[in-house]
């Protein structure tokens, strides 16, 4: 048997004695897909307890909105159309990316449309509620965005730092180049800008013109650690799609080009082992607790498109959470399979290791990269009903299991012998109740734990075993 513990002194806290606090931002799962053939989507939480959502539709005809107290209930959700592009003239072309925001006491909607006579001619417009509901409420016009440059122009945002409002958007400059590049200017009203824009990403890399189109769009902005963060979506819009990051200091003059930082390459992009492509247009919303940062965003379920990607209607809208790095900067991981999201699992112990695969061995680990290798599915136990199997996110067909009372990843061969060493009984944490301690199906009284930071299956006895036996949902 496996005596002792790895565990060291966490602080303030003796060895064997280490207590980790429940986490600030505890797991939570959602189940993929939440809208079918809904691109572009957007999701915004409310202080009215709602989460409003609304998204491209395939027809680019028309603004449809829905709303849940939660964010699967969206799935369900009857939806509304507030708006419907006139029959003739300006706005009665491609109706594009509508996001809801809701500033100063009012509802404002932001999309782009293209012209009756010209569905190319795309620029950005408002509309405006000022009734409490957006969804029974009377929407009106404010009209198109005023931009210096009248080109092709889409994908209007709105965001505030330090006090300050912003508008971000898409736009071709015929005098950069080919394609859209993202632009920001501070607003003067909810549909005006006021000053300069200024150029703040221009796609140059190979990762942000693949597919022949030179692309930087869809920006979206989150807020963390003193920092703002801005997703762009690249390429062309087939799963070459992906998303890029750009980073300024909160406290920088945003307007200056040279305060925003480029990722080296994409943070977000097809995985083709959990079947998603071309993840891209995205948006930020929070947990229902409030606790945790989520991923909005499109893909599709399959690679390869009959004809243009903008003819095939299948884009759909998914989220997924986001974690955080050690430096304070946002780690989006991979597009996780459909279905079930998955958790991670953090050491009672050691509150910054997380279980991991490495080689197939299951360890716990800090600072784990990639993302995935430390996410795991909690799906129904291979032996059925009462019992709990863990799938590798970015393995998926892989599940935790014990072999000779070690822990590690391995595919699932179909036997029974497999399903039994893959299943366990989850329960209270034992040295917290608030976390979770696996317990082996077919060898009761022996629970999954660390040791030497390595994964096994024994039966603890002292304090400390059941603390390497506890772990925190993430």
């Amino acid at each position: 048997m496996i005596a002792g513990s790895a565990a060291a002194t966490v602080t303030g806290v003796s060895a064997g004695t280490a207590h980790a606090a429940a986490p600030a931002s505890p797991g939570v799962t959602y189940t993929n897909t939440i809208a079918e053939q809904r691109a572009d989507p957007h999701i915004f939480r409310h202080t009215d307890g709602f989460y409003y959502f609304t998204a491209t539709v395939p027809a680019y005809d028309r603004i449809v909105l829905r709303r849940a107290t939660t964010i699967q209930g969206l799935t369900s959700a009857a939806e509304t159309t507030i708006w419907t592009r006139p029959a003739t003239g300006t706005m009665g072309g491609y109706i594009w990316a509508p996001e809801i925001h809701f500033i100063d006491g009012k509802w404002y909607l932001y999309f782009a449309a293209g012209d009756a006579n010209n569905v190319w001619h795309i620029r950005p417009y408002v509309l405006e509620c000022a009734d409490a509901n957006p969804i029974t409420g009377t929407w009106t016009v404010k009209g198109r965005i005023a931009l210096p440059l009248d080109t092709f122009s889409l994908d209007a945002t709105t965001f505030a730092v330090n006090g300050t409002r912003y508008l971000a958007w898409a736009q071709n400059d015929p005098a950069v180049g080919p394609g859209t590049n993202i632009y920001l200017a501070r607003m003067s009203s909810p549909w005006a800008i006021t000053g300069t824009p200024v150029m703040i990403s221009r796609p140059t890399a190979a990762w942000e013109t693949a597919g022949g189109e030179t692309v930087n769009e869809g920006p979206a902005v989150l807020q963390r650690n003193g920092k703002v963060f801005l997703t762009f979506s690249a390429s062309a819009t087939d799963a070459n799609y992906c998303l890029g990051l750009l980073t300024a200091s909160a406290s920088a003059d945003l307007l200056s080009a040279s305060s925003w930082a480029k990722s080296t390459g994409p943070v977000f992009a097809s995985f083709a082992a959990t079947s998603q492509y071309g993840p891209g247009h995205n948006q930020f919303t929070v947990s229902e607790d409030g606790t945790s940062d989520l991923l909005v965003y499109h893909d599709r379920s399959y690679k390869d498109i009959s004809g243009s990607p903008l003819n095939d209607p299948n884009r759909r809208t998914r989220v997924q959470k986001i974690y955080w790095k050690a430096d304070g900067t946002p780690d989006f991981g991979i597009p996780v399979a459909d279905g079930l999201t998955p958790i991670r699992l953090s050491s009672y112990n050691f509150p910054d290791r997380f279980i991991r695969h490495w080689d197939y061995r299951a360890k716990i680990e800090a600072n784990v990269a990639p993302l995935a290798d430390s996410q795991f599915r909690v799906v129904t136990g291979l032996t059925g009903t009462g019992t709990v199997s863990l799938e590798s996110a970015n393995f998926p067909g892989y599940f935790l299991r014990h072999k000779n009372y070690e822990v590690w990843v391995e595919k699932n061969d179909g036997t029974g012998q497999f399903a039994s060493d893959a299943s366990f009984t989850a329960q209270a944490g034992l040295a917290d109740s608030a976390g979770v301690s696996y317990e082996a199906y077919n060898l009761p009284g022996r629970y999954i734990r660390h040791y030497n930071y390595l994964l096994y299956v024994q039966a603890p006895s002292t304090a400390t075993d059941r603390g390497d036996a506890t772990f925190y949902t993430q």
